[in-house]
């Protein structure tokens, strides 16, 4: 049994599965993937956290606000930003965490993207690192020390949580069959995988991460 590790669920929230306001392809299938690893981790006492979307009404990343049309690009308080279709509405269903998800199991989950100015992809800053989430006091506080990663969207949050959680110094390893990505262009899952590594993070099978804790 390990205590110094934790499962970090990014963004398994509904508006991004099958049906949402901004569905990631074939994003249900990450929900079973999700499922398995909170079983392991429930068996061998590894916490569970969860960080969620939570924009308010009129958040200045929806295209609605800026009327522009979703997924062109513009800038937001002075960042490069994508305008997505309205989504995670602070508290509407649609931000609500998939419901094939043990709730249960999840000891935290983590709010970002709240303030209407700026985006927030990583769970652990905004887009300019200008306001950390309590993700990271809440690692420190509980002694953890490696992160396994996977959720929605590859290539947003997904990437950029886990480029934050190696630059603050978590070991992390990344479970691809449990990410899905957005691919605005074909090859953003691939790249982004392949950032990821290239900055420290274990890409490692479902199964093979299953089959250490057997």
């Amino acid at each position: 049994m390990t205590h110094d590790e934790a499962l970090l669920l990014v963004d398994l929230q509904n508006d991004f599965c099958d049906g949402g306001a901004l569905a990631v392809p074939d994003a249900d299938s990450a929900i079973g993937v999700a499922g398995q690893l909170m079983a392991r981790c429930q068996h061998q006492g590894i916490p569970v956290v969860a960080s969620l979307d939570w924009h308010p009404v009129q958040h200045g990343s929806f295209a609605s606000v800026q009327g522009a049309t979703p997924f062109t690009e513009g800038k937001l308080d002075g960042l490069p930003q994508t305008w997505w279709p309205d989504h995670c509405v602070q508290g509407t269903p649609g931000a609500r965490l998939h419901s094939a998800l043990q709730q249960s199991l999840i000891a935290a989950t983590f709010p970002k993207g709240e303030d209407p100015n700026i985006d927030s992809y990583s769970a652990f800053f905004d887009n300019g690192h200008r306001q950390e989430t309590a993700l990271h006091g809440w690692l420190q506080q509980h002694a953890i020390r490696h992160l396994t990663v996977t959720g929605l969207a590859t290539d947003y949050c997904v990437k950029y949580t886990v480029l934050d959680a190696l630059r603050l110094g978590y070991q992390v390893t990344v479970i691809p069959e449990g990410c899905r990505g957005v691919n605005l262009a074909p090859q953003d899952s691939k790249l982004a995988f392949e950032e990821m590594e290239s900055a420290g993070a274990h890409l490692l099978a479902l199964h093979a991460w299953l089959n250490k804790y057997d």
